[in-house]
């Protein structure tokens, strides 16, 4: 080979080899895309919806009730999980008639991104410091902290805040 095709050759590799470098740095370091392979956060994300979340919004603040994130499954954190925020750290969580309610407040959260007149009766759970309880969307047929052996996500198991859906279409989502 001539040395022009040789110096052609390795200038390609270099631009290959960096692309796979960034690709592999934004998708480890800045953003978490996934599918959402389950119901449980219909209809804010439909199964088969790809997401894009954002790993660095926690870094600068802290999660927020209703932020919709990305998180380590407590109970097998091989596995990623979508839900929604929905008890802090200190707060207490109760369920009744379907409703939630924060502290033992008079009016239930306002929840009008539930996908069905919600039902059942649970807690109350005590949010540990440092920790969030997360509920899907479509509370009838969700596997959220309610059911999890482990019911809460340690604040450094949340890996990013879900920002937009795009595939089924673009949806921007908080």
């Amino acid at each position: 080979m001539s040395g022009m095709k040789m110096n052609e050759l390795f200038s390609w590799i270099k631009t290959i080899v960096l692309a796979v470098v960034i690709a592999v740095f934004i998708n480890s370091v800045v953003i978490v895309n996934a599918t959402v392979p389950t119901g449980s956060m219909e209809n804010t994300i439909m199964p088969g919806d790809r997401i894009i979340a954002l790993r660095l919004t926690y870094y600068f603040s802290e999660p927020q009730r209703g932020d919709i994130v990305v998180f380590k499954y407590p109970d097998d954190e091989s596995t990623l999980y979508v839900k929604r925020v929905i008890g802090l750290p200190g707060e207490t969580v109760e369920v009744k008639d379907g409703k939630v309610y924060i502290n033992g407040a008079d009016k239930p959260l306002n929840d009008d991104f539930v996908k069905d007149e919600p039902v059942g009766d649970y807690g109350p759970y005590e949010v540990p410091e440092d920790c969030y309880f997360m509920m899907g969307d479509n509370r009838n047929n969700s596997l959220d902290s309610r059911f999890w052996v482990n019911k809460y996500v340690q604040k450094n198991k949340i890996l990013g805040k879900v920002y937009f859906k795009y595939f089924k279409g673009f949806e921007m989502l908080n």
